[in-house]
């Protein structure tokens, strides 16, 4: 928990997401990241120098088989208000607009629905789980689907919806909230979307996960060397995220860079 809690007040620390009195809506999926983000938030609430107060919201798909009854006893051991919002957004997508690209019908409206419900709770700011892998994935799904370098911001204000995004787990590798999921047995709803694991996102994760493996990296070699070349940190910056010795930092990034221009030489090579 201390490590998570380090990751996320991080976070919240560089990009001033909390403020004294913040009243912040969590979207709870189900899934292991958004638990994840609860959890952590609900125990940052305790002893965080501002002030704020936790409000777990779920959209109900419309699927029947979803059960969040163990995301209530969840919210009723942190002492955290659980809202759940039922909806017809998976039957409109697949059922009756028949969506050949469903993702972003469904994104835009349960960013709606989300948005509704946190106000309508008081909420002026919300909380999603975006993780650092979701950072890197993003990254080249803008530069390879729409030929541009774009990625979402830590904080958005959002004026038409008078609502504020915030991302705290934006420092946290994938495989630790994976590995704190499990630790901590958080109670994960099955996603019985016809889309998932069936997206651009999974083609660009797979591709991700292929190509340092490709390279040989390692994954902490890989790790520091996004930090260094998607965030802009610093070695300093990366030692002091990555716990480890400044030197540590530079050795990793240095080694990433020569492995990752031995393997594009040797995919030139092969070309020509």
């Amino acid at each position: 928990m201390q490590k998570m809690l380090s990751y996320v007040r991080r976070a919240v620390d560089h990009y001033h997401m909390i403020d004294e009195g913040d009243r912040i809506a969590v979207g709870v999926s189900g899934g292991k990241d958004s638990l994840a983000l609860l959890v952590a938030l609900s125990q940052l609430s305790r002893f965080y120098p501002h002030h704020f107060t936790v409000v777990a919201i779920t959209l109900e798909m419309g699927y029947d088989e979803m059960d969040f009854s163990p995301v209530q006893t969840l919210c009723d051991k942190l002492g955290v208000e659980y809202i759940r919002v039922p909806t017809q957004i998976g039957p409109i997508v697949f059922d009756i607009r028949h969506e050949e690209n469903p993702c972003s019908l469904c994104a835009k409206l349960r960013r709606g629905a989300l948005h509704d419900a946190a106000r309508k709770a008081g909420c002026s700011k919300v909380a999603l789980g975006h993780h650092f892998d979701d950072v890197v994935e993003t990254y080249m799904l803008s530069l390879f689907y729409e030929g541009r370098i774009s990625c979402f911001s830590p904080v958005t204000y959002l004026d038409r919806a008078d609502i504020t995004l915030i991302r705290p787990l934006l420092y946290v590798p994938e495989h630790y909230v994976r590995s704190f999921a499990k630790r901590h047995e958080l109670p994960i709803v099955h996603n019985p979307c016809p889309a998932d694991g069936n997206t651009k996102r999974q083609e660009i994760k797979d591709l991700l996960e292929s190509a340092p493996v490709l390279a040989g990296l390692t994954a902490t070699q890989l790790r520091r060397f996004q930090l260094f070349a998607e965030n802009g940190k610093s070695f300093r910056e990366i030692a002091q995220l990555e716990h480890c010795e400044y030197n540590a930092a530079r050795k990793s990034v240095n080694q990433a860079i020569e492995k990752i221009k031995k393997f594009l030489k040797r995919g030139c090579s092969k070309r020509d």
